[in-house]
């Protein structure tokens, strides 16, 4: 038999350990060609590892929670000639209809020595397989009227036992103060580290600014139909915000950089990370070359990154680089923030709840759409004046969307 060894995939340099989340396969258990055996989760995503042969489980080196590296062996399946899964299965199935056959034989053999036929069909009606009460009939036979009372005091036991159990339930609801302990993953482990890392290691500053929205809700509701029907996708806010946003870091090319020991690297590309909210924790999927891309464009792939992302289907490639990074709490609601840099970035901006609100224009109160947005960014290399700038310029730019047509 020929034995092949399971892998950890190869990680990319800045990616050291990774952690066994869950075998889906047990020891013994027949292996088809690329099903998946197992899950591993690095610092920002989870990697499935399918097999690279048919046959079975043989060794499990990697339990689940430890930590591996990459290209370590977590397991080994040893190839067996003429193993079809479907007809052990047929085998297995087979094997459980006689059991099956055979236990309701013998009960029909005792059933037979001691019921009456109408008792029999009453038994057999109500699957009774507990005989451990005595008939009133001739020599304790049991009667058509014992199964009667038999069924009846059942019913009745279940129901009160139903009853017992719901007020139970809620006086332990009410007065049990109760925990869980439940472990951090490898991707809450990271953020938690990250985000202290930041706090202590940058001097963050958030600036913040408010935006009326209607202009860009009448651009929507004007044409978005005819985007939809045109590009298979709908128009949301998000492209808009990125457009912005690359014209921003143009103007400034300070905010579109980072700080390397005792050098600035300023980028001359615009790669913009997309925070995606999943059941694990946030991710920043990157719109690589964003500059380059086409609004129907950059919505396609921002909702190509939310399925994937839920899915956990984000590849390392998809997680790594980033100049800088949109996040919008406003889908959850969030009204105001100062969010977080994502390191080794400089600047991030957030985006918050659209909100009806009283406002004045043209020296008149009236209630328009707005959002405040806000930029954290990084005081040892941004200035109040550039950041300021920045977050104004998105904001002229959302209210008048012509301007990135006369790149004014």
């Amino acid at each position: 038999m020929n034995s092949f060894d399971i892998l950890v995939p190869h990680l990319p340099e800045s990616v050291n350990t990774a952690q066994v989340v869950k075998w889906h396969k047990n020891i013994g258990d027949i292996i088809e060609i690329d099903e998946i055996l197992v899950e591993i989760e690095t610092d920002k995503i989870i990697l499935e590892v399918p097999a690279i042969s048919s046959g079975i489980l043989h060794t499990i080196f990697e339990a689940q929670g430890s930590i591996v590296r990459s290209q370590q062996i977590l397991g080994k399946i040893k190839h067996v000639k003429n193993v079809i899964k479907k007809s052990l299965d047929k085998i297995k199935n087979n094997i459980s209809e006689k059991k099956e056959l055979n236990d309701n034989k013998e009960l029909n053999i005792k059933i037979n020595d001691t019921l009456s036929p109408k008792v029999r069909r009453l038994v057999s009606c109500h699957n009774i397989k507990d005989f451990k009460f005595q008939g009133t009939g001739v020599n304790n036979r049991i009667t058509p009227q014992d199964i009667e009372i038999y069924m009846n005091n059942k019913n009745k036991n279940n129901e009160n036992n139903q009853i017992k159990y719901n007020v139970e339930k809620k006086l332990n609801h009410i007065y049990e103060r109760t925990s869980t302990k439940i472990k951090m993953s490898n991707v809450r482990k990271c953020i938690a580290k990250r985000l202290l890392s930041v706090k202590q290691n940058t001097a963050i500053l958030t600036t913040f600014n408010e935006v009326n929205m209607k202009p860009i809700i009448k651009l929507r509701e004007k044409y978005g139909e005819e985007f939809k029907e045109k590009y298979g996708v709908k128009l949301g806010f998000m492209s808009f915000y990125v457009k912005a946003v690359i014209e921003g870091l143009k103007r400034f090319p300070e905010i579109n950089a980072m700080i390397d020991k005792d050098e600035i690297i300023q980028y001359h590309y615009y790669d913009i990370s997309i925070a995606v909210s999943t059941s694990k924790g946030l991710v920043t999927p990157i719109l690589k070359d964003a500059n380059l891309m086409s609004m129907s464009e950059i919505e396609k792939k921002i909702k190509k990154f939310a399925i994937q992302a839920n899915e956990s289907k984000l590849s390392i490639e998809d997680l790594t680089g980033g100049n800088f990074t949109i996040t919008n709490g406003g889908i959850f609601g969030s009204l105001f923030s100062t969010p977080i840099i994502n390191p080794p970035q400089s600047a991030i901006l957030a985006l918050h709840n659209i909100k009806n609100r009283p406002v004045v224009l043209d020296n008149k109160i009236c209630i328009r759409p707005m959002m405040y947005i806000a930029l954290s960014y990084d005081h040892r290399i941004i200035d109040g004046k550039e950041a300021v700038g920045f977050l104004v310029n998105i904001k002229k730019i959302l209210e008048d969307f012509n301007r990135i047509i006369l790149h004014i």
